[in-house]
């Protein structure tokens, strides 16, 4: 598969400066809308390898017939054109944050002659003022309920309110003083429009200015023993403070900022939101989407930040745009986000990672809850038979199997230069993970440049060894676990008794190789085998030159994903393990002159050789029982042992 020779522009006829740019498909359709600070140099990154280009790039690219941009002054400019492109095609390739219908809001109707309050739901309309989200509609009601008490503004239907008008009778509210009634004359225009605004003000942050005129007309009718009124006047007091205790206090009382935090994996992104104004939470929403393009953490964070606001476009809606906002991670290009957020907002915008102080905590509370969304999600996803059943057939088709594979075991390998290598083998029957046959092996023999090719060999070998041996001693077993043993025998099968249907090593063409050769070797035939390459996603099939591209959208991709993830998980739990025992025995116990007793000494002081390793002659010094000589011996002992290993990353492999 190759670029079309129409799509690409000739050379040079690209211009050097800040734009947008838009791929269309044989239709005509934009499927795809960016914008760069050099348009030149961005959009030949499109065309240069191939088979360089991320799998959602080459399906972008294989789809696009043509390409055209528009030339703009600024990257703010370029950052609103993308927007507004976005806004009006719907790319199919474009990460795309749609509202989620089922967050429900606080409005209050502005544009209308007697403003009411209401539970809404969906797009944003003109002229009416939001407050939330909330994540309970019953949520915004016992608010509502309480601050009618002190803000009588009318809660009722457009029809309730014209019947009303034309009988001259109030509803129900009207009667308990719940409503100022405006249906009936008892309050005029002006009147009620400022009480409105008072109620919108309360929610908006301003508490204290009500607290504090609502106290002095209570001592005031105290004072003229108007006690009736008093004890009035301080009853609402006690619903306000109801309404705020509701809304937990996090930061000073002038702080306004919306929180925002992203989890990631290959192909969703969960966003969280905390809407904090006043210093109060005043509302949490929370976003996952597909990651139809392969996009960086920043440019989902500018992406998210212009989809947010850029629907704000009257004057009561931009108010949604707070003077600080912080982010998990600063967005692809912050100056244009900042300057394009301070011209909406008509003033200062802060777009900011926060790096510590109660700030940091409230982010790393936000972050958790969007890991947590995430993984609810997965969950959530995982757990649906239908979903379930459907990925293990797409695998099935993708790979030519004759039935879906109902066990699935998948193997990776954890390294470190060569050295303690281990593996793990993972275990997901109809689509679950079944942890209790969960398995680790401590690699032997796998030596050299391809330590990973062998020691996935060995591993396949070691697994299907005993697999043969095991099936051989209590009868042949199928996939299900029923034993053909005669009645009478142990029914009870060994741990590797159960044979999978198909064998996944995280890995690409030689992980693959390795591990059909090690089931040739043993006359295996009858299960399959594919692997699994991080970088591409890319399915690799034995003796196929080219690999498998699964959809994006595949339930078998993802059913796939979560089964490498685990067992590079178990992997590399049992390799820390390892390389830290291996560290605490190879080198402290080699040290001349540090018998038992200093070694726990050492231990409890620094809590782990790693930070042992980390101090300084000085500090080791320091440890009661060690001298300055001795101590010199650790720092340089300890140095030797780990300066080849600071550099390395956590986890080698040569799988991609």
């Amino acid at each position: 598969m190759t670029v079309r020779p129409t799509l690409r522009p000739k050379p040079g006829s690209i211009p050097t400066d800040p734009g947008v740019y838009r791929f269309r498909d044989e239709h005509g359709r934009v499927i795809y809308v960016g914008k760069a600070k050099n348009l030149r140099a961005r959009l030949s990154s499109y065309f240069q390898d191939f088979s360089a280009l991320h799998p959602r790039t080459q399906t972008m690219i294989s789809t696009a017939a043509d390409v055209d941009w528009t030339v703009v002054n600024t990257e703010v400019e370029a950052l609103q054109l993308e927007y507004s492109w976005i806004k009006e095609y719907s790319p199919r390739f474009n990460v795309r944050y749609r509202d989620d219908k089922s967050y429900p809001y606080l409005a209050v109707t502005l544009n209308e002659e007697f403003p009411r309050v209401q539970v809404m739901r969906g797009a944003r309309r003109r002229g009416v003022r939001y407050f939330g989200p909330y994540s309970y509609a019953w949520a915004i009601r016992d608010t509502v309920d309480l601050l009618l008490r002190v803000f009588p503004v009318r809660t009722c239907s457009a029809g309730v309110f014209k019947r009303a008008r034309s009988s001259g009778r109030p509803c129900l509210l009207g009667y308990i003083d719940k409503c100022s009634a405006p249906c009936v004359g008892r309050i005029g225009v002006e009147e009620y429009r400022a009480l409105a605004e008072d109620f919108c003000a309360f929610m908006a942050g301003e508490t204290g200015r009500f607290l504090r005129q609502l106290e002095a007309e209570m001592k005031q009718a105290a004072a003229a023993q108007e006690y009736e009124r008093a004890a009035r006047i301080r009853d609402d007091i006690q619903a306000l403070r109801t309404v705020m205790e509701k809304q937990a206090v996090v930061l000073g009382d002038s702080t306004d900022c919306d929180v925002i935090a992203i989890a990631e994996d290959q192909l969703e992104a969960a966003v969280q939101v905390f809407y904090v104004r006043g210093g109060r939470i005043r509302g949490e929403r929370g976003w996952v989407v597909d990651k139809v393009e392969d996009v960086s953490t920043g440019k989902l964070v500018e992406q998210f930040l212009a989809q947010t606001y850029g629907g704000a476009d009257d004057e009561e809606s931009t108010t949604a745009i707070p003077r600080e906002v912080l982010v998990s991670a600063e967005p692809a290009d912050r100056d244009a986000v900042v300057a394009w957020l301070s011209k909406r907002r008509g003033a200062a915008v802060d777009v900011r990672v926060p790096q510590r102080g109660d700030k940091r905590a409230l982010m790393e509370t936000v972050l958790k809850n969007a890991e947590q969304t995430l993984a609810r999600h997965k969950s959530q996803r995982a757990s649906d038979l239908t979903t379930r059943s459907k990925a293990l057939a797409e695998i099935a088709e993708a790979l030519g199997l004759a039935e879906a594979p109902l066990r699935i075991e998948c193997f990776d390998i954890s390294t470190l230069q060569g050295e303690h290598t281990v593996a793990s083998m993972v275990v997901f029957e109809d689509g679950l993970a079944r942890k209790s046959e969960y398995r680790r092996f401590s690699i032997r023999g796998a030596e050299g440049a391809d330590s990973d090719v062998a020691a996935m060999y060995e591993v396949i070998s070691r697994r299907f060894t005993r697999y043969l041996e095991e099936s051989q001693r209590v009868g042949e077993l199928d996939t299900l676990g029923e034993s053909g043993a005669p009645q009478g025998a142990e029914r009870k099968a060994p741990r590797f008794a159960y044979p999978p249907n198909l064998v996944v090593v995280d890995g690409g063409r030689p992980q693959v190789a390795a591990a059909q050769r090690a089931l040739d070797d043993l006359g295996i035939e009858d299960v399959a085998v594919c692997g699994l390459a991080k970088r591409l996603e890319e399915v690799w099939l034995p003796g196929e030159e080219d690999p498998i591209i699964l959809p994006r959208t595949s339930e078998g991709l993802y059913l796939l994903q979560r089964v490498r993830d685990e067992a590079h998980r178990f992997a590399i739990s049992y390799h820390r393990r390892k390389r830290a025992k291996a560290l605490t025995a190879s080198v402290l116990d080699d040290i001349p002159g540090l018998g038992p007793v200093r070694r726990a000494a050492l231990l409890k002081h620094f809590g782990s050789v790693r930070r042992l390793a980390q101090a300084t002659a000085a500090e080791i010094a320091e440890v009661p029982g060690i001298g300055e000589r001795t101590a010199q011996t650790i720092y340089e002992r300890l140095t030797s042992a780990e300066g080849g290993q600071r550099t390395q990353p956590e986890n080698s492999k040569a799988d991609e």
